[in-house]
């Protein structure tokens, strides 16, 4: 059936939490585990949601639990990758580039660091069944493609999907299952900018690559993200090149050059 794009509001819920694990999927790339009995209820029903990630300084405050303290500290935003609402626990992950407080923090917070964690404020879902996806994005984006894959191979089994990733090289690739159906493709921009090469990626496709027969061009998904400058070359290809509805697509930018403070779009 045909589907559309869904805004639902979230309660907004502060929540002190916990590193409990820490897992390298990628020399760049690694998943942590939070806990905390905040974590309970927990909820997140867009695959691009964001939340918002307040990291103290550990070594002067490790037993801070005043919310309202710890919503001083400096904070990034984060798509949830999977969680448990009954146990209290969260699934994020960062790319780390060796600079900024996230990453250093993702990479080298003690198992126990405190953190605190707000939202997801609102979502949008996927309500329907897509004939057919597109999804792009740099390592920004991995966890809400991961996450669209999963609900997409549940909600619309028969549909067919393009994905697109771009990362460093081949010995920088995070694991990624692409559902039958997916063609799944690495875009490698070696030592260009962020985005550089996905954006060409995006530039020399067609309209025989759009995932799905022209009978069903107008119930195909897609999703873009990555550096600002994606937004651009992104949207040029849904909507002006494969002629998609503004209404049921997602392009935006998740981060831009030179802004540590940069708030991607909801």
């Amino acid at each position: 059936m045909p589907f559309t794009l869904t805004r639902r509001p979230n309660e907004l819920v502060f929540r002190p939490v916990r590193l409990t694990a820490r897992t390298w999927l990628a020399p760049h790339y690694v998943r942590v585990r939070l806990e905390g009995d905040a974590l309970r209820g927990f909820d997140s029903p867009g695959s691009d949601d964001h939340l918002r990630v307040f990291f103290p300084d550990g070594a002067s405050v490790p037993d801070l639990v005043d919310t309202d303290a710890l919503r001083e500290f400096p904070s990034r935003e984060y798509t949830p990758l999977a969680w448990d609402a009954s146990g209290g626990s969260l699934d994020l992950e960062f790319v780390v580039h060796g600079h900024g407080v996230a990453g250093r923090w993702a990479a080298e917070a003690a198992v126990g660091s405190l953190v605190g964690v707000g939202g997801p404020r609102g979502s949008m879902v996927v309500d329907g069944s897509p004939a057919g996806w597109f999804l792009a994005g740099d390592e920004t984006a991995l966890p809400a493609i991961r996450r669209f894959l999963e609900q997409l191979s549940r909600v619309a089994p028969d549909g067919r999907g393009l994905v697109l990733v771009e990362v460093p090289d081949a010995d920088h690739r995070p694991p990624i299952e692409a559902p039958a159906g997916t063609e799944l493709r690495w875009v490698h921009r070696g030592e260009a900018s962020e985005g550089s090469a996905l954006a060409a990626a995006l530039d020399a496709l067609g309209a025989a690559d759009r995932p799905a027969p022209a009978a069903d061009a107008g119930d195909v998904f897609a999703f873009i993200a990555a550096e600002h400058s994606i937004v651009k070359p992104g949207r040029a290809l849904v909507l002006d090149r494969w002629a998609l509805d503004a209404e049921r697509v997602i392009v935006k930018g998740y981060w831009r050059r030179g802004e540590a403070e940069y708030h991607a779009p909801h």
